[in-house]
């Protein structure tokens, strides 16, 4: 399975079946380029949210599922991708000037990897929600840009709680974006540098029968 890394909170995932994409941003809002390629699969945190949910400059005719509103308790299966949803909010004390918005984390399986989007999740995740993914998870797609999403040291302990296999950093400062969040090394001073790969690509080839061992946290390089 091929994972890109296109932009904020948005992702490309192939595999020889299928491509998804994740909570897409809105071009115009974020300051990044839009996507302008196909897909069979979108997957949004919520409907709300520009950042996370613009599906417009996505071509072709993918099934849009709203991971907060459309993925039962028991989650569902879209285009033979399984997808669990996690309810959650943006940050309960950060000052949005409005109250903060409702989205979820998802889990979902392409190529035989089981990913873990984080959404927009703004609080330290639920001890039943972690006690659920343990073991769950091969790749984590992280929110590492603090301010109104997770904050670090919540973030460490979910990492260190669920245990995924790799770790790919998301939604963190970027000098085309317009957010004024944490550039991805306040995150990643806080592991050893033999822990963490920057290969200077936008996109990895994952195979779930050849997951690192040793946890990796892997820093792609921005599409959009």
């Amino acid at each position: 399975m091929r994972i890109t890394f296109y932009a904020h909170a948005s992702f490309r995932l192939d595999s020889a079946e299928l491509s998804v994409i994740t909570d897409p941003y809105d071009p115009a809002a974020s300051g990044f380029t839009p996507i302008d390629e196909p897909a069979d699969l979108v997957i949004m945190s919520s409907a709300t949210d520009r950042f996370h949910s613009d599906p417009s400059h996505v071509r072709g005719e993918p099934v849009v599922v709203n991971a907060l509103v459309d993925v039962p308790p028991g989650g569902v299966t879209v285009r033979d991708v399984p997808i669990r949803a996690f309810p959650t909010s943006e940050s309960l004390t950060f000052d949005f000037g409005r109250d903060p918005d409702a989205n979820a984390m998802y889990l979902f399986t392409v190529g035989g990897v089981r990913v873990l989007h984080m959404g927009d999740v703004g609080n330290a995740i639920e001890p039943a929600v972690l006690d659920s993914l343990v073991g769950q998870v091969d790749v984590l797609l992280a929110l590492t840009g603090a301010h109104a999403t997770i904050a670090l040291d919540d973030l460490d302990q979910a990492i260190a709680a669920i245990a995924p296999r790799i770790v790919i950093p998301m939604h963190y400062w970027h000098p085309r974006g317009v957010l004024r969040i944490e550039p991805v090394e306040r995150f990643l001073q806080r592991y050893p540098e033999a822990m963490i790969s920057r290969p200077g690509l936008t996109s990895i080839t994952v195979d779930p029968h050849d997951l690192p061992q040793a946890r990796r946290i892997i820093v792609l390089d921005q599409a959009r």
